[in-house]
């Protein structure tokens, strides 16, 4: 597989940040706030929110060229010579995916998931350019913290429609406002408290539109999530827990995210590009997506 030069500089940027950040990622206490707390504050990870070591193999394979671990599952069945790389696409979902953790929905709901997997090309929310959503959006990119809340800054992921959402979380002990909680929003109504030096936040009030992560792994308006953040000397670890009885056969814990601080100075979150909405009436192949 031959790469062109922004994908080689892409990548080699992407080693960079790795090398630049895993040197910190090891310190060993975090510094506190004067309350006492754990300073959340700080830039995190990069696009994707991967951790760094699965970045640099991620990186390290595509450069010399490996197969992909995963076969495609996009080829038509009567497509000729159908490599994964004709795809060109990241089918790591429900037959062929990079993760092996995935959510357990009730036996009437598998044939819904398979449906929407294999027609992400027209299924997946994105591509109508609405958010990713919790908790498909991952791990803030960027946490501002003061003694009341938190506010994360979410990354905007370059050529897809995700937006550089945000989310302001109270942590001063307040409960779920009683009309938010019951409204239904891409990133819910949010609240957060300190059970010793983790942040927990519980979110309740979504919409159905989103999806939990690739694979046409959608959600009821009913679902909850937790989320668990903590700081490990310069890592940031990242747990969530999704419970929605009316569609999932238990909570799924999905895998915990590492991330590390950006120490750089002149990092910065770049901002959104403007949301490109296909043309969903013109697509004749689910071949590429």
């Amino acid at each position: 597989m031959r790469l062109g030069r922004h994908q080689l500089l892409a990548a080699a940027a992407i080693l960079s940040l790795a090398a630049a950040t895993a040197a910190s990622a090891q310190t060993a206490t975090p510094p506190r706030t004067a309350a006492g707390k754990p300073n959340l504050s700080g830039l995190w990870g990069g696009p994707g929110a991967q951790d760094i070591d699965d970045i640099k193999a991620g990186v390290a394979a595509t450069l010399s060229g490996a197969p992909d671990l995963f076969p495609s599952r996009r080829c038509s069945p009567v497509q000729i010579d159908c490599t994964p790389q004709t795809n060109q696409a990241l089918d790591q979902e429900f037959t062929g995916r990079a993760d092996a953790n995935r959510p357990i929905y009730k036996p009437e709901f598998w044939d819904k998931v398979q449906y929407l997997d294999m027609n992400t090309n027209k299924e997946d929310p994105l591509f109508a350019c609405q958010s990713y959503g919790l908790p498909r959006v991952g791990p803030p990119a960027r946490i501002i913290q003061t003694d009341d809340d938190v506010v994360f800054l979410y990354w905007s992921f370059g050529a897809t429609t995700q937006p550089a959402d945000y989310r302001v979380i109270p942590t001063d002990g307040r409960e779920h406002d009683a009309l938010r909680a019951i409204d239904v929003t891409f990133y819910g109504d949010s609240v957060g408290k300190w059970e010793g030096d983790t942040l927990v936040i519980d979110t309740v009030g979504f919409n159905d539109e989103t999806w939990l992560a690739r694979g046409g792994y959608f959600h009821s308006d009913q679902m909850r999530i937790t989320e668990r953040v903590r700081r490990d000397g310069n890592t940031l670890v990242y747990d969530v827990t999704v419970d929605d009885p009316q569609v999932l056969v238990e909570p799924w814990k999905m895998t915990t995210i590492r991330t590390p601080l950006i120490v750089n100075k002149n990092a910065y979150l770049p901002e959104a590009q403007p949301c490109k909405d296909y043309d969903l009436e013109n697509m004749t192949s689910q071949i590429r997506h």
